[in-house]
């Protein structure tokens, strides 16, 4: 005979009641027994389970919890007639209990709720991998005859998931990133240790992004006569499934289906190709993630002129409210306000004062006017006695940043330099590059790609700092071009290739 909750709305009492602790501790077993197929528990069973923080409750407190899971309608309670030998534990209050429809709902919400919570953006250079190999097998598919619906329908769903997941990480990952630039406010050697894996980090993403969505771009380029069909394929086939509404419900069914298909083809189409002259949201991602990285190396400067010895007026402040956190009278307070603002008599400040009958405990408001010296009321400061300070001399640190700073910009300019002097040239004619103009040339070769609409279109594009100009003329498809460079091969379809300065 099962005994029923008196109450089943307020299933998620629990999570803000008084021992909201206990009553998670007790539930977490019961939806653990459910993944292991077990129906009901015990109490002891339910103590020797739980994992408890601290001491563990007492038989009466765990029942006392059970029975309030029960009113809540988490749980429902069962008598126990398994272990009934005599007419004594017949009328003995036995139970066991076991989760309703509605706890384990509010298990499972709680759980994708702490998954969410807990989840954390990432940038997924594989999702773009697998974007560009879906695509390529979709337009395979796209030109078989007769075609393969349940093969279409499966990388169209697989396609766009896989879209769906880089898409939200992506933005989870740059909405995060804000908070994770103000690093200045953790530990210093924590902090300079993540700066060098993050910029790592976000400079991989960004070289895979340039390089995968000139690729991906292609893809849909050449898909573009086959979209109708192949959405209206996926549609059809989703329309299957769909429960009988009357005599045009398929109908309705397919047209309702290829919105919704068409709606997330033009999502996918305008993360890599610019349309209705906005940017790309692939292009305006790496925008944000190379922003990233002067601010990431602007609070990692300001934590070193920190370390040199310049002084954190927050820091300051924040320590001077915990010393008066912890005065035990008013009068220690008013000494320590005294003390750290300066509110006490003007001989402090070793003055000439003509009229020394007021002693050093008159205060400041009852003591006569004393003379200032003119250099502390200009610039705030007395004049110093003895030995002037000892300044710290950088000047060697600073030349040996300036050299470096001033060797990259030689060796960017050179590289510069190389790319321009190739004048109107073929890529499989531009010998050897060494490491840092491949870079720069693949930066180049990435913006212009991205630019174009159809593959055998020329393009010309200035670059993202207006320093220079690419211009691209494609040869013929089947042309082969390998570069050689001091990172390895190079290879992809020929184009002739003009830089010069813009």
């Amino acid at each position: 005979m099962a005994v029923l909750p008196s109450s089943t709305g307020d299933l998620f009492g629990h999570v803000t009641a008084a021992k909201a602790s206990l009553y998670r501790r007790i539930l977490e077993v019961f939806a653990a027994a459910k993944r292991q197929f077990q129906l009901q528990l015990r109490p002891e069973d339910v103590m020797s389970a739980a994992q408890w923080e601290g001491m563990p409750p007492t038989s009466e407190e765990l029942q006392e919890a059970l029975d309030q899971l029960v009113v809540w309608g988490n749980l429902q309670a069962q008598h126990d007639m398994s272990r009934v030998s005599t007419l004594e534990d017949f009328y003995r209050k036995r139970l066991m209990y076991r989760l309703t429809a509605g706890g384990v709902a509010v298990e499972a919400g709680l759980e994708v709720f702490v998954e969410t919570l807990a989840k954390r953006g990432e940038l997924q250079s594989v999702a773009l991998d697998d974007i560009r190999a879906e695509l390529i097998a979709l337009s395979r598919l796209a030109r078989d005859a007769p075609p393969d619906v349940a093969k279409i329908h499966g990388t169209l769903r697989a396609l766009i998931q896989r879209f769906q997941e880089l898409a939200n990480n992506a933005e989870a990952f740059m909405a995060s990133l804000a908070r994770t630039i103000e690093l200045q406010r953790g530990e210093v050697e924590a902090v300079l240790e993540f700066k060098a894996r993050l910029i790592d980090y976000l400079q991989r993403f960004v070289g895979d992004l340039v390089t995968r969505s000139g690729q991906i771009a292609e893809h849909l380029r050449a898909l573009a006569p086959y979209e109708s069909e192949l959405l209206g394929t996926a549609a059809e086939r989703d329309a299957r499934d769909a429960a009988p509404e009357g005599g045009q419900h398929f109908s309705a069914a397919v047209t309702a289906r290829l919105t919704d298909w068409q709606e997330r083809w033009r999502g996918l189409r305008r993360w890599f190709l610019a349309e209705s002259g906005q940017r790309p949201q692939a292009e305006l991602l790496r925008a944000s993630a190379l922003s990233a990285i002067p601010q990431l190396l602007q609070a990692v400067s300001l934590i070193h002129e920190r370390r040199a010895g310049r002084s954190d007026r927050a820091a300051d402040f924040r320590r001077l409210a915990i010393w008066f956190a912890q005065t035990d009278t008013e009068s220690q307070a008013h000494q320590l306000w005294r003390a750290a603002f300066g509110l006490s008599p003007a001989r402090h400040l070793a003055l000439a004062v003509e009229d020394e009958v007021a002693g050093g405990s008159t205060r400041w408001r009852d003591a006569p006017t004393a003379p200032i010296h003119p250099r502390l009321r200009e610039r705030g400061e007395l004049p110093s006695r003895g030995a002037p300070p000892k300044i710290i001399d950088r000047s060697r640190e600073r030349a040996e940043l300036a050299a470096m700073v001033a060797a990259e910009t030689s060796q960017t300019e050179a590289a510069r330099q190389h790319l321009i002097q190739l004048g109107h040239t073929r890529l499989s004619d531009m010998g050897l590059l060494d490491a840092r103009t491949f870079r720069l040339f693949l930066m180049l070769l990435g913006e212009a790609l991205a630019s174009q609409t159809t593959p055998d279109q020329p393009v010309e594009r200035l670059t993202s700092d207006g320093s220079l100009s690419i211009r691209l003329i494609p040869l013929e498809p089947e042309s082969r071009a390998i570069i050689e460079t001091e990172l390895g091969r190079f290879s992809g379809r020929d184009y002739r290739v003009l830089i010069l300065p813009a």
